[in-house]
């Protein structure tokens, strides 16, 4: 499968790239490329591109790599959304969530606790009524 991306040219430090049409198999850094389409130097913001071979490109079934086709959306080349590039962030893993876990546990057996509370105090309201009922009449 043959893969529209960066590679890289120029010196430590000083990085440029080369926009080539390869095989996706083939590393990044290897020299041998199908098609140049363009080049671009960050620093400088130099841009260059032939669109016409891009999309040539694309029309044949090649694919863009992510960060290649943000910047060929921007510059107008291509059309359609950007792709977010940045890593996934994972959620730290903490002893939170252990905790939360725990708490529905406690709190399913607190209420089974109550309701035994709560019948031997409404026994004793009722007892209380009785021996005032009780009271009052004598």
């Amino acid at each position: 499968m043959l893969m529209i991306r960066f590679q890289r040219i120029g010196r430590r430090n000083d990085a440029a790239f080369r926009m080539v049409v390869t095989e996706k198999t083939r590393g990044p850094r290897a020299g041998t490329y199908v098609d140049l389409v363009g080049t671009y130097n960050p620093k400088t913001k130099a841009f260059s591109v032939n669109g016409e071979r891009v999309n040539e490109w694309v029309a044949k079934g090649a694919q863009v790599s992510p960060s290649l086709k943000n910047l060929l959306i921007t510059k107008g080349v291509l059309t359609g959304v950007k792709v977010n590039v940045l890593p996934r962030k994972r959620p730290i893993k903490s002893e939170k969530p252990e905790e939360a876990a725990s708490a529905p546990h406690a709190e399913e057996a607190a209420p089974a606790a109550e309701v035994p509370v709560a019948e031997p105090a409404s026994q004793e309201t009722s007892v209380s009524e009785e021996t005032a009922s009780a009271e009052v009449a004598a």
